[in-house]
């Protein structure tokens, strides 16, 4: 059995330390409002949990979070199974998404990666990509950031090693940035 308020007390732990990324929070969310001034769109990655997370995000900016506005640029890298599994086969899965940051993106748009490791190896081969390209890279990951800390342009580390919690955090972080653009794209 698990303790579920030990699980409730992690994630408030965690949590609470997000505060402490508010200026890589904010300076994420600035570059990508600038993105989408320039009249740019945004890509997002993910595998797993991190590619619901990736859909996730795009909806919100597609759609809307909270307010009535016009759509916003965004597509979600995880979400065309013709092209997920054309390239893995062909290609294979570490080009799954730098193969679609190749045919999709233009310097000037972003791409929001998410690895709680920061390690998977498609991440870091869209994020090459994506950098080659003069598309900004913004990573969203765990603790340490792994490779993704060094590769992306700016990088938002979750400060926990558990999956679960990264996870939590991440999708925190992902409204907040939501809400932030959304703001900004009224105003």
């Amino acid at each position: 059995m698990i303790d579920i308020r030990r699980s409730i007390e992690e994630h408030l732990a965690v949590i609470s330390e997000v505060v402490h990324l508010v200026p890589d929070i904010e300076r994420a969310a600035e570059r990508l409002v600038a993105c989408l001034r320039a009249g740019r769109k945004i890509c997002f990655a993910g595998n797993g949990g991190s590619a619901a997370d990736a859909q996730h995000l795009a909806a919100e900016l597609v759609g809307r979070f909270e307010r009535q506005r016009q759509g916003l640029g965004a597509i979600a890298l995880t979400t065309d199974t013709s092209i997920l599994t054309a390239v893995g086969n062909d290609f294979g899965f570490d080009k799954v998404f730098s193969r679609q940051v190749e045919a999709l993106c233009v310097p000037g748009d972003a791409l929001v990666a998410i690895s709680t490791s920061g390690n998977s190896p498609n991440i870091l081969a869209a994020v090459e990509v994506a950098r080659g390209m003069g598309v900004l890279a913004i990573g969203l990951t765990g603790s340490s950031g792994g490779k993704l800390l060094e590769a992306a342009d700016l990088c938002i580390c979750v400060p926990s090693s558990r999956t679960s919690r990264i996870q939590e955090g991440h999708c925190l972080i992902g409204h907040m940035i939501c809400d932030w653009i959304e703001s900004a794209m009224i105003a």
